[in-house]
């Protein structure tokens, strides 16, 4: 009898030397640090030299990463974003316009280490862009020009809501994008490794991931998140909400459970102090109160029922999005912005020693039909 692990779960495709996830300790390891030290301590920039070089960088070395990452589009890319119709899921964006921007590399198609750090260096600056110029020009207004000695942090808050963001905003901003650059063999990195392995461009493998990503099971949960959350509307409005939610025929209150953690997933540990503190300086504290009373809820509903399902990182990354001037439609384009990180650095590993990846699905159908001619079949 062939075994038949759905979803591939527990199954070992190959081995990476970039990420570590211990669901049942709630720990996640990128490069042998543990992320509450890299949330705390490092930038976006530094973790992406860690997760694409194995090591921090020096002083020289992360000032040389920053001058080259570019943030600039095509002119193009913008015409087309500009001519998407209102109402464009910005993720519809994001995968035509990472597609189009091979069409404007003079490189697009060659896996060579070099070639490809080089096209990851381009995708670290013009997926914020993009994502940061469908969210102006969805709103009537025109795409901000970036600041080319600031960070991936700064510049993705500058160019969506059109003013220098404040240092504390951009610490959050880095923190976030910290937490979502990398977790090993998820959906959208499977994928992104799968379609690399038939050794087709980088281009067409993160294209294949952000597709990937946008799935409400996947990056689009914490959009779901926001989404319930405006729907309630109230703190005394929550108990029902999930109440109700859980005795429907779905019964899956968005945010919480994770396919690997058993425990409180790290980066919603640390995601959850940053949405306390940001609503504490903003004195606007309705989103966060909100997600305290719906944790609450569900680890009193979820204990009675004998489970144990705490919150994702979707979870309070909706309410730290929302303070930070994101409408709920970019929250999955931001996870998509940090998560090129991982997602090249997986890349660089699959095209180092690539084997072609060809799982095989157990036929349950017939066997043994005759073929009749179209004037016998009535």
């Amino acid at each position: 009898m062939d075994t038949i692990h759905r979803g591939l779960n527990g199954v070992n495709v190959d081995t990476s030397r970039i990420c570590s996830i211990d669901g049942e300790a709630g720990r996640l390891i990128y490069r042998g640090y543990d992320i509450t030290e890299l949330a705390d301590l490092a930038s976006f920039e530094e973790v992406v030299h860690l997760l694409w070089f194995g090591e921090l960088p020096t002083r020289s070395e992360l000032d040389a990463l920053r001058r080259t990452i570019a943030f600039d589009l095509p002119e193009p890319v913008l015409d087309m974003l500009a001519g998407l119709p209102k109402g464009t899921h910005p993720m519809h964006a994001l995968r035509t316009g990472v597609s189009m921007l091979s069409a404007f590399d003079d490189d697009p198609d060659g896996v060579d280490e070099s070639n490809v750090r080089r096209i990851g260096l381009s995708l670290l600056g013009r997926v914020p862009a993009l994502v940061a110029a469908h969210q102006r020009i969805q709103a009537g207004g025109a795409p901000v020009e970036p600041d080319p000695d600031a960070s991936v942090a700064s510049n993705l808050l500058r160019m969506v809501n059109g003013e220098t963001p404040t240092d504390a905003a951009v610490r959050v901003m880095d923190v976030a994008l910290v937490l979502h650059a990398e977790h090993g063999s998820n959906a959208s990195t499977f994928v992104g490794r799968a379609t690399a392995s038939t050794l087709t461009d980088a281009y067409s493998a993160i294209t294949a991931a952000v597709g990937s990503l946008k799935g409400p099971l996947h990056g689009g949960a914490n959009a779901a998140v926001m989404q319930a959350l405006e729907e309630i509307g109230s703190v005394e409005a929550v108990e029902k909400y999930v109440l109700d939610t859980l005795a429907s025929e779905k019964g899956r209150v968005m945010g919480f459970g994770h396919r690997v953690y058993r425990v409180m997933d790290p980066r919603a540990t640390i995601l959850k102090d940053v949405s306390r503190k940001l609503a504490e300086e903003s004195g606007d504290s309705k989103w966060f109160e909100m997600s305290l009373e719906m944790e609450r809820v569900m680890e009193r509903e979820m204990g009675a029922r004998g489970k144990q399902v705490a919150p994702n990182v979707d979870f309070f990354s909706a309410s730290v999005y929302r303070m930070l001037g994101f409408e709920k439609e970019t929250y999955t384009p931001i996870f998509a912005i940090a998560r090129v990180a991982g997602w090249m650095a997986h890349l660089f590993e699959q095209y180092a020693d690539n084997r072609l990846m060809r799982p095989r699905l157990v036929y349950e159908g017939e066997t043994g039909k005759a073929f009749a001619p179209i004037a016998q079949r009535g």
